[in-house]
């Protein structure tokens, strides 16, 4: 069962990592605040995973099925992510902006 819980949290947070790097490099074209583009991010993130593949591949039902209050935790939580990674984005692209000058 060990083996299952760090399995389980390496594919999670390996997941976050592929899904936020690949957003990084969309972000910059896209002409909104960084909170707020991260605050989409979570949400399709979220979206996209707990409605679409994970579902798909059977390995959670659909969060319509979930209980709301696991539904509103994991809302905030992804919210939560991705405005951090939105704001983590800012901060290192402005302090790369100043190391090119």
């Amino acid at each position: 069962e060990e083996q299952v819980v760090a399995a389980t949290l390496f594919s999670h947070f390996s997941y976050g990592a592929l899904f936020g790097s690949a957003d990084a490099l969309l972000a910059e074209r896209i002409p909104l605040p960084h909170s707020m583009k991260g605050l989409l991010a979570g949400f399709a993130l979220l979206v996209g995973s707990y409605l679409g593949w994970l579902p798909a591949v059977g390995i959670l039902p659909p969060a319509t099925r979930h209980p709301w209050r696991r539904n509103l935790l994991m809302i905030v939580a992804h919210f939560v992510w991705g405005v951090t990674m939105g704001m983590a984005l800012k901060k290192l692209n402005s302090e790369r902006q100043n190391i090119d000058l």
